[in-house]
């Protein structure tokens, strides 16, 4: 066992997080079986297995996540949260759940994965219109595996002077391999646009070049980071390689739009008739501007008869004014 080794065992016991302690643990019992121990390799694994049995009779909820804060430089770059909105609370397309659930479960795995040299997925890349989920699937994520969220602020990470950015990047990545946490690095196409543009510049090169080369460095913790555009167009091919899974997010189907209203709506009463008669209305919007429609009416409910029932012909003109604005916004000049 290494000086490095001691050192993320100790890192690992400080943050509370059995799972990394667990995943280190049973890499030294394979560098240990390398060398011939046999004998020390498997006091390592049963000791670990004596503590995944504990772990396992002890109910999720007596084990709370470590709280982790920024310091330094990196509290006016990133900000925390503890998300609690979980997957089941998503409308989200059969592919981009099943993806997303099988991230959860490598995650949830990652210790028995690390016994077998494999690393659960880690690096995900969320494509697709605005409003359509990606950044509430990082708040998911993080509830899911009782992480915290690191989202960073990337109008924070950009400095005119040469190098800086890089270097604040550099601070976010080094917190991905000492903090596990869900980081979320937002409109991820200001940093990952593709060389050689017509509109590139030598210090964007150099940022993207840093991106490229920090994804590739061993991620000790199996932090999550998730990157999130609504331009994949502009992303840097190299950049593809570097994610385990791209999921794609689209507008919702009409069905779709019906359960978001249904469940936005779970409170009020609505007839089942009269959320079907929108279905026209819903055609183009997005998951959000859906929600922003349904909270509209629940205003106005909530003013009008004391937030017990809601029009229908509100909601369908409040669809439409949504509906309206997204196609001035899209048609003007």
């Amino acid at each position: 066992m290494t000086i490095r080794h001691i050192l993320a065992l100790l890192d690992s016991h400080a943050e509370g997080d059995e799972e990394r302690l667990m995943s280190i643990a049973l890499s030294i019992a394979a560098t240990e079986a390398r060398a011939g121990h046999a004998e020390d390799a498997d006091a390592l694994k049963k000791a670990v297995q004596r503590l995944r049995d504990a772990r396992r009779s002890t109910p999720m909820a007596a084990a709370p996540i470590p709280m982790a804060r920024p310091r330094g430089e990196l509290q006016t770059i990133v900000e925390s949260s503890y998300p609690k909105t979980r997957l089941s609370a998503m409308v989200l397309g059969p592919a981009t759940a099943d993806k997303l659930s099988r991230v959860v479960r490598q995650q949830e795995a990652r210790a028995t994965l690390r016994e077998h040299g494999q690393t659960p997925a880690s690096h995900l890349l969320l494509i697709g219109p605005p409003g359509t989920g990606k950044t509430m699937t990082s708040a998911a994520l993080a509830a899911e595996l009782r992480l915290p969220l690191f989202t960073i602020k990337m109008e924070s990470v950009f400095s005119r002077y040469m190098g800086e950015t890089a270097g604040k990047l550099r601070l976010v990545f080094d917190q991905v391999a000492s903090v596990r946490g869900v980081y979320l690095l937002d409109e991820f196409d200001a940093v990952g646009a593709r060389r050689g543009d017509p509109n590139d510049v030598g210090e964007m090169r150099r940022i993207l070049n840093s991106v490229l080369s920090f994804m590739e460095e061993p991620n000790s913790t199996d932090s999550v980071v998730v990157a999130a555009t609504n331009h994949v167009e502009v992303l840097d091919h190299a950049l593809a390689r570097r994610f385990d899974e791209v999921i794609e997010y689209s507008l919702p189907t009409a069905d779709e739009g019906v359960a978001i209203l249904k469940t936005r709506l779970s409170k009020f009463k609505l007839a089942a008739k009269a959320l079907r008669g929108l279905r026209e209305d819903l055609g183009g919007l997005s998951q959000g501007e859906i929600v922003r429609a349904a909270d509209s009416a629940v205003r106005e409910a909530i003013l009008t008869d004391g937030h017990t029932e809601i029009s229908a012909n509100h909601l369908a003109a409040m669809l439409r004014d949504r509906k309206a604005f997204r196609e001035r916004f899209h048609t003007a000049p």
